[in-house]
């Protein structure tokens, strides 16, 4: 048997805690019902907790994630962390170390997934798909926020998956509402777009 933890937020956590299904109704879901169609067994735990930002994910580590012994750990987070950034009534500068806290709670969960575990690690782009003027403050951070998770998961050999550009092509070929609810959460269809980026992603 090996084992798959997911980590993120309400993207991943896709109203796990109302539901009757641990998985929840989205994308960890569905990854899950495609694998299970394979000769191996698999343990797959969805612990992504809806609103968190990385710094929440990150004091959680070692009990939602280190815990279990995983052969997989997958991390989406950020665009909660990129929400209070944009929308934060300080300086520029001010945002900038916002946004260095966040990047330091992820340093610290790669760095202690590696320390602590031989997990193969897939990190996740944090994705906005902004409609009109809708959310286009949000994108310089988001843009950040990306560029950094990227060069932490090249640092410790996790994957990076890019997520902002390939979801954007799907709302620009099916319709913005096709894709996603609310310019953040994903649709039905959406979330089928995204288990199968991410079922890419793990080469299984």
């Amino acid at each position: 048997m090996k084992t798959i933890i997911f980590l993120g937020d309400s993207i991943t956590a896709a109203d796990r805690l109302n539901s009757e299904n641990p998985l929840g109704l989205g994308y960890v879901n569905i990854f899950s019902e495609s694998l299970n169609k394979s000769a191996e067994d698999w343990y797959i735990f969805n612990k992504a907790v809806d609103g968190n930002v990385t710094e929440q994910v990150a004091s959680r580590l070692h009990s939602d994630c280190i815990a279990f012994h995983p052969d997989y750990v997958s991390i989406l987070v950020g665009v909660n962390d990129i929400g209070r950034i944009a929308q934060a009534d300080v300086s520029e500068q001010e945002k900038l170390y916002m946004l260095e806290d966040s990047i330091r709670s992820y340093h610290e969960m790669l760095f202690d997934l590696s320390r602590e575990t031989s997990a193969k690690v897939i990190t996740l782009e944090p994705f906005i798909l902004p409609f009109g003027e809708e959310y286009q403050n949000w994108m310089p951070w988001q843009q950040k926020m990306s560029k950094n998770i990227k060069k932490l998961a090249r640092n410790y050999g996790a994957s990076f998956i890019p997520l902002q550009e390939p979801l954007m092509a799907k709302t620009a070929e099916l319709g913005h509402k096709t894709v996603t609810a609310d310019c953040i959460h994903l649709t039905s269809t959406g979330q089928q777009i995204l288990a199968d980026i991410i079922k890419n992603a793990f080469s299984l």
